[in-house]
């Protein structure tokens, strides 16, 4: 999901821990260096990473081994959260009444993610409005309309007039019954003297609850020098960082953000609405290590799913069929990419990992088995085993596919089978592994 090569290559770094016969001096130092590889290559700064080594080193080597942990957990421990000091705290925002203005420079990202953000507060309950202050590029108030219309949110916004702080004033009053107003600013190429002098209008009128800068995750380091020329300007209460899932740089960014007096609000993951996520730095990590991130996959459950959709006894229960694979395929696709989802499981941790090219072919793979099982008799639905070969060519041809996607689709059956009765069995204990993480 968010910034894979990082990811994979800390996660490459602590297996050299679960593959060593004791945890040494030599061993710790190896570990180190492949951290701070991992880092700088992600454009994280050299400061930040050398005081981090240190830390890890010292507290390897010095602290005692907590009690019902093993000394490999120990320093996965200690890897995790000196990662998440060099992240810093995350933006504490509520789920109440207020008024949020957006900030940065073009180019960003602001107007999709204005939108994403008021994806975000109706997922939660509230209604969010828009108001569309940027009166500088040319086509922002066609695509901010067009997204708020895509959503259902309320949008206002004067075509073509240039006051934007008269917009923001008009705008807000005329929005003001719903619960979230959103006013999306202008942006420039730089920050210069008009563009300071806008929003410091714009804000004496709005009285903002939060101001959010949003960044552009390909910024890298260059991202601490706008956030204290922002905030100097009106002061930000939280940053946005876009395109974190496309970009070798965003530990730049993400690390740059923690150096001045702000904190990260938000992330930006994809391009569709959903792909905004509360930003919390403990989960950030978690995913980036491999330890999965099943706080965050079951919220996104709950804001997607309904009771009828997961039905966790059919999973946990003795007998697994297709129809309750049929019904998982359906819950899975309704969160989102199969990459985000896949990534939110402590696969890593498991020794498990699946390879970057794979996600796009196991949608379309998870789609044309839904396909297939559409073809089939409620009896192959709930016993698989009476599929013979002549069952199994006339389901072919009823799904318009070949016999082998079938055969493809038992065997995968079988695979899901065999992973339910390992989390019956205990043989992956979550709760047990958060809890040694302190999560």
């Amino acid at each position: 999901m968010v910034m894979d090569k990082l990811g994979g290559s800390l996660q490459d770094a602590l297996k050299k821990l679960v593959g060593a016969g004791r945890i040494d001096e030599r061993t710790v130092n190896e570990v180190v260096k492949d951290i701070q590889r991992a880092l700088l290559q992600s454009d994280v700064n050299v400061k930040l990473v050398m005081e981090m080594s240190k830390h890890i080193k010292e507290r390897a080597m010095k602290e005692d081994v907590p009690k019902g942990m093993n000394p490999r957990e120990h320093v996965i421990r200690i890897v995790h959260q000196e990662l998440i000091n060099i992240l810093g705290k995350s933006t504490e925002i509520q789920l109440k009444p207020q008024t949020i203005m957006m900030i940065g420079l073009q180019g960003s990202g602001k107007t999709t993610t204005t939108a994403k953000l008021s994806r975000y507060f109706q997922k939660k309950g509230l209604k969010p409005a828009v108001v569309c202050a940027d009166t500088f590029r040319p086509g922002a108030y066609q695509q901010l309309q067009t997204l708020c219309n895509g959503l259902n949110v309320p949008f206002y916004g004067e075509e073509g007039n240039p006051d934007a702080v008269g917009i923001v004033e008009r705008g807000l009053k005329a929005i003001e019954k719903n619960d979230v107003l959103i006013v999306d600013t202008a942006g420039r190429h730089s920050l210069e003297a008009d563009l300071i002098d806008e929003m410091e209008q714009i804000h004496a009128i709005a009285k903002p609850d939060h101001k959010f800068l949003v960044l552009d995750g390909a910024i890298g380091q260059q991202a601490s020098e706008q956030a204290r020329a922002f905030n100097d300007s009106i002061g930000i209460t939280g940053v946005v960082i876009t395109k974190l899932d496309g970009t070798a740089k965003g530990g730049g960014a993400l690390s740059a953000v923690s150096e001045t007096n702000s904190s990260i609000a938000f992330i930006g993951v994809g391009e569709t609405p959903n792909d905004l996520e509360k930003f919390e730095s403990d989960r950030f990590i978690s995913r980036l290590l491999g330890m999965g991130d099943l706080k965050s996959l079951l919220e996104k459950a709950e804001e997607a799913l309904t009771e009828e959709d997961m039905d966790m006894e059919s999973l946990m229960r003795g007998k697994f069929t297709l129809k309750d694979m049929y019904k998982q395929l359906e819950a899975v696709n309704k969160l989102g990419p199969m990459k985000q989802v896949m990534n939110m499981l402590p696969l890593g941790g498991m020794g498990m990992k699946v390879p970057d090219d794979a996600y796009k072919v196991t949608e379309d793979k998870l789609g044309n088995y839904r396909i297939v099982m559409d073809s089939m008799t409620e009896e192959e639905l709930l016993n698989p085993r009476v599929i013979g070969s002549a069952r199994i060519k006339r389901i072919a041809r009823g799904s318009g596919n070949g016999p082998e996607v079938v055969r493809e689709l038992l065997k995968y059956h079988k695979m899901m089978q065999t992973a339910m009765k390992g989390f019956r069995g205990g043989k992956f204990n979550m709760n047990k592994m958060m809890k040694k993480m302190g999560m």
